[in-house]
């Protein structure tokens, strides 16, 4: 029996491979740090306090008002019935702010033309999906929004 003693050979083959593991891992990790994102600060929302109340909104001329909602942003439109209509204000085509039309009696995204009927359908354009619907709660003055029915 012999005994086998590693070679130099071997050895700076272990060195250089260790070598080249390790460059790999210095350019891996921080393009992985980079391409992740952070862990958000912000809670998620089911449920927010309009910090206006019905009366302001018949007060506006346009009936309509933009309201944080989490980390998003919605639209709440007082009807020609007296009824609250809320949804996300964010278009579903490419992301941009949409807003209410009172001459037109639509929500309208300046971006590319599209448009919403109040129940927030697409009605033309370039957008592929209607808008996401809240649920308005009264209670009292206060308006609540939420994304389901509590």
């Amino acid at each position: 029996m012999t005994d086998a003693k590693p070679t130099r050979r071997s050895f700076l083959g272990y060195v250089l491979g260790g070598g080249v593991l390790a460059t790999v891992g210095a350019i891996i990790y921080p393009a992985w740090k980079f391409i992740t994102p952070p862990p958000s600060g912000e809670a998620n929302v089911s449920q927010v306090k309009l910090p206006f109340k019905k009366s302001d909104l018949a007060a506006e001329p346009a009936k309509s008002k933009i309201f944080k909602f989490g980390r998003a942003v919605g639209i709440i439109v007082l009807n020609e019935s007296g009824e609250l209509k809320a949804m996300s204000a964010t278009c579903t085509h490419l992301q941009c702010s949409v807003q209410y039309r009172p001459d037109l009696g639509i929500i309208w995204c300046a971006c590319h033309n599209g448009r919403y009927d109040l129940d927030g359908k697409n009605i033309s354009g370039p957008p592929p999906r209607p808008l996401e619907q809240y649920v308005v709660n009264e209670v009292g003055e206060d308006i609540f929004v939420a994304k389901e029915a509590i």
